[in-house]
């Protein structure tokens, strides 16, 4: 079987320095296919159609220049080596190019045949062995995300049944008990929801390194669920005697978010300041609007607690990182909290930070973006800058056929919402974000841009698939 010469793509806009590679690799006899374009819309438009076995890049070129001028070509080509060839020796500029991803960094006018040749081979080989890598990684990441999760689920059976016979021992459901044994069993209890609570997080973390971490955003009022997390905390504060307190801008709009995870962000933070507070401190969670940014709510929860360290502030957020200076009985978990947390609001589009100075406290803050119908049906509605021909509204109500369901009903609903996304098309249709529930109805309006004959037919699919969850 034969070699199959390398395919080099050459992005260089000079005749002269084209020629002169093409020479160096003549010289060399390197087996090599080279394709010139001049420009890098040319270069991507190249990159679209086939994938060369290595760019050689000149920086300078009619449509771009510098450090973008390879960001462009890494982004369009992640997996393809990336030669620099530049007339410019600028080491500053060559130690950031090799940190983005190029292999190497040729000047022109020094350039070898030997060291062209050299320098392909090595930079095919190098990214060879970095994909191999990187797909070892992967698969071992894999690995180890599904150990977790089949440990994970095979420890909650023995830990329920354990919580419900405690629980009904605590009850009296099995006879009288003396005041020790009540204590002793409060104590088990309590271990044993701590343990729950680890290996949920643990759960969360895997799905969230596997990128199975899910959301479902929907139109919610942000003050609402503030006041539903502080409420369902309030108990935990008051036993430690400090204060919880709520500031929201009541002219905040609605926020596209998933209320349940939003739910949960809020409590672990709150949770962390409380935590972290001496008795007769105080937490705070802020709700407002910045000028600066009219398109997100920013939320945050200040306390009035030790402080973080400045060293220990860039990794507050690491998977697994607990503070080493917990020595009061406060590290009870595994340190996955806020990392969970980050993830959640980093698949809203938004970002968490913190701010902290010994002694007086930290500052969780984070970001979710408003709800915009217009930026929802933008992409459905139109297509190259102009409405679409024909768009038809479609309401959908979910009930239930029977009151023995497989499941919550909102497991079920969930469900129908997945198989009804699966009978549109997602480039054209869109299923527009929950409003709200009215008793056992639920409903779901989609936005169809088609003619009222291809909406039956998608209807028709829709509705035979949902009947499958509901019945």
């Amino acid at each position: 079987m034969e070699h199959e010469p390398a395919r080099v793509l050459l992005i260089e806009d000079n005749p002269g320095d084209a020629d002169l590679v093409r020479l160096r690799l003549v010289e060399s006899k390197s087996e090599v296919h080279v394709n010139c374009v001049p420009r890098l819309a040319d270069a991507l438009a190249c990159l679209d159609a086939e994938t060369p076995s290595l760019v050689l890049l000149d920086l300078n070129l009619p449509d771009s220049h510098g450090a973008e001028t390879f960001r462009r070509v890494m982004q369009k080509a992640p997996n393809v080596p990336v030669v620099i060839l530049s007339g410019q020796d600028d080491e500053a500029l060559a130690l950031k190019a090799v940190h983005l991803g190029v292999q190497d960094y040729l000047v022109k006018g020094e350039i070898t045949s030997k060291q062209l040749e050299r320098a392909i081979r090595y930079a095919v080989e190098r990214q060879g062995l970095l994909r191999a890598l990187d797909i070892t990684r992967k698969q071992q990441l894999e690995f180890k995300n599904q150990f977790l999760s089949h440990v994970s689920h095979e420890l909650r059976t023995p830990l329920t049944c354990i919580h419900q016979y405690v629980t009904l021992l605590l009850d009296g459901l099995a006879g009288p008990m003396a005041p020790g044994q009540t204590d002793h069993l409060k104590t088990v209890l309590k271990s044993v929801n701590q343990l729950h609570a680890m290996i949920r997080d643990l759960l969360e973390a895997t799905r969230a390194d596997s990128g199975k971490l899910r959301i479902e955003p929907r139109c919610i009022d942000i003050g609402e669920l503030i006041q539903q997390a502080v409420a369902m905390i309030r108990p935990t504060a008051a036993e430690k005697h400090v204060g919880l307190e709520v500031g929201v801008d009541q002219t905040i709009p609605l926020v596209y978010a998933d209320p349940d995870r939003t739910l949960e962000v809020l409590i672990n933070l709150i949770d962390n300041g409380i935590k972290f507070t001496p008795p007769d401190g105080w937490v705070i969670v802020k709700a407002s609007m910045v000028e600066t940014d009219p398109t997100a709510v920013y939320l945050s929860v200040c306390d009035s607690g030790r402080g973080i360290p400045p060293e220990s502030l860039p990794q507050v957020f690491e998977r697994l990182y607990q503070d080493p200076n917990a020595v009061d009985g406060n590290r009870t978990g595994l340190g996955l909290g806020l990392y969970i947390a980050k993830e959640i609001v980093t698949l809203h589009g938004g970002r968490m930070w913190v701010a902290s100075q010994p002694g007086s406290g930290s500052t969780f803050s984070f970001t979710l973006p408003l709800y915009s119908m217009a930026k929802l049906l933008a992409p459905v509605i139109t297509y190259q800058g102009r409405l679409r021909d024909s768009i038809v509204l479609v309401r959908v109500e979910l009930t239930p056929l029977s009151k023995s369901l497989r499941g919550s009903w909102k497991e079920t609903c969930q469900r129908c919402l997945e198989r009804l996304r699966r009978c549109i098309y997602v480039d054209k249709d869109l299923v527009l974000p929950r409003m709200g529930t009215s008793g056992p109805v639920e409903t779901l309006f989609v936005v169809a841009s088609t003619d009222m004959e291809r909406v039956g037919i998608m209807m028709t699919a829709s509705a035979t698939k949902s009947e499958r969850c509901l019945s």
